[in-house]
C-alpha cells in the first residue's frame, strides 16, 4: 500500500489468481460467467452445481490476507459497477445504476474547467447511453 507498484502488482496476483482457481470452475462449468474490474467481481453461476455460499467460502479460502463479500440479488436485480442487472425468467435487462447519493450534476458549462473536460464528461454519458444494451425506456431516462 502506498508504493507505486502497489496496484500493478495487486493486478497481477489477482490474475495469477484467476488463472489458476477461477479458470477451473469456468471450465467445469460451475461458474458460467466471471468479470473482475479493478475489485469488483461479477459471478453468474450455475445453480445446479454450485451456490452463492459455496462460491465465497471457496474464494475466501484461496488467500487468508483476500477477504471477498457478496452482494445478493434483491427482486432479481443486481447492481454491479454502474448499471443494474435484471434477471427474468426467459431475459436479463440492463439499466444504468446510480447511488443514492447521486446528484445529477455534472460539470457546468460556465465553470473554470478545460473546455475539453467538460466535452469529455458529457461525451462518457453519451457514449454510455449509445453502446450499453439497455431498453428504450431506460435509454430516455438516461
Amino acid at each position: 500500500m502506498g508504493s507505486h507498484t502497489s496496484s500493478t502488482i495487486a493486478e497481477i496476483y489477482l490474475q495469477f489468481l484467476e488463472e489458476i482457481y477461477i479458470k477451473q470452475w469456468l471450465q467445469c462449468k460451475e461458474i458460467i460467467y466471471y468479470k473482475r474490474y479493478i475489485d469488483s467481481v461479477l459471478i453468474i453461476f450455475n445453480q445446479n452445481k454450485t451456490n452463492e455460499k459455496t462460491i465465497i467460502n471457496q474464494m475466501n479460502s484461496i488467500d487468508k490476507h483476500l477477504e471477498f463479500k457478496i452482494s445478493e440479488e434483491e427482486n432479481s436485480s443486481i447492481s454491479c459497477l454502474d448499471l443494474t442487472i435484471h434477471r427474468n425468467i426467459k431475459s436479463i435487462n440492463l439499466s444504468i445504476y446510480r447511488k443514492p447519493t447521486h446528484t445529477d450534476i455534472m460539470i457546468q458549462f460556465s465553470s473554470t474547467q478545460p473546455h475539453d473536460h467538460k466535452l469529455a464528461a458529457f461525451n462518457y454519458y453519451i457514449n454510455k447511453m449509445l453502446t450499453l444494451h439497455i431498453k428504450k425506456q431506460a435509454k430516455q431516462q438516461e
